[in-house]
């Protein structure tokens, strides 16, 4: 209870005034006062700056799961993931959360459809995704081709244009392809059947780079819900947070985001906790021999 007065002196309410709200008194108050505080409350303390700190460097976006792991995982910290939860509570701290809509489950695979909604790959570079989104601006919308290892979660490859049109999903995979040089004839490339990736011109950058291309089916996004996960966590997470002014300014924040915060730093459920970097970095090839 003493505890309680001193968070409330520490806002400004008189001592006296909390001690006679809390019934304590107040010569107990400030004997309390004179003795060590108890290791438990310490610890508390310690806790809630790490906490406060991870919170803000996760841009807000972190809520309990993800700042128990950035604690025990990154920090090395020995902590109960309930105490953290209460710790938050305290302190009115909370992750963003996305609601859940409903999604379309009618139409089937096609025969095009090397994956058959099989996400779940051994190694780097077995399974990549790319899809596209847009954004307004105060200028005008946009749109934003990204590439993703299903591996890792890790977007490889992306593209930033004012024009939804096969040059933007051709960037893209450009990228990709120069920072991971595939191996020829393995790697399957999945998309919609988006008039950008049914064009000639993707279609032959997509045979020039040997990849095996794959496409769902039409409107369901079960079919390439990685990359629907991705969209909505970015538009969670940075997107919908503010009113971008000018198209430049809203390429800057993605560029930024995928870069320094979503590829190296921002930790996944599905892949251990792990940012997709770390994730990688752990990855042993199976027929490793010393």
């Amino acid at each position: 209870m003493y505890s309680l007065v001193r968070e409330l002196a520490d806002d400004g309410i008189p001592v006296a005034v909390a001690c006679r709200v809390l019934n304590v008194s107040t010569s107990g108050y400030y004997d309390w006062r004179g003795r060590p505080e108890p290791p438990r409350e310490l610890r508390n303390k310690e806790l809630m700056k790490m906490i406060h700190r991870i919170h803000g460097e996760s841009r807000g976006s972190y809520g309990s799961p993800r700042i128990h792991a950035e604690l025990t995982l990154g920090l090395g910290e020995k902590v109960n993931h309930k105490r953290v939860e209460r710790l938050m509570r305290v302190a009115g701290l909370q992750g963003v959360y996305r609601r859940r809509g409903r999604r379309n489950l009618v139409n089937q695979a096609t025969e095009e459809d090397l994956v058959q909604r099989r996400f779940a790959v051994d190694t780097p570079d077995a399974l990549w995704l790319t899809d596209i989104t847009e954004h307004p601006s105060g200028e005008g919308k946009v749109y934003y081709a990204a590439v993703m290892d299903a591996y890792s979660r890790r977007i490889i490859g992306w593209s930033i244009d004012s024009r939804q049109d096969t040059d933007l999903v051709v960037g893209a995979l450009a990228m990709a392809v120069a920072r991971r040089n595939p191996n020829r004839e393995s790697t399957i490339l999945h998309s919609d059947h988006g008039t950008q990736y049914t064009s000639w011109a993707f279609g032959k950058r997509l045979r020039d780079a040997g990849l095996l291309g794959s496409m769902g089916t039409v409107g369901d996004c079960y079919d390439n819900a990685m990359m629907e996960s991705f969209w909505g966590t970015i538009q969670l997470e940075l997107l919908d947070t503010r009113t971008w002014e000018t198209r430049e300014e809203l390429a800057n924040a993605i560029f930024e985001w995928i870069e320094c915060w979503y590829n190296p730093y921002r930790r996944h459920s599905s892949i251990g906790m792990h940012s997709p970097v770390t994730f990688e970095s752990l990855y042993l090839p199976s027929d490793t021999t010393e």
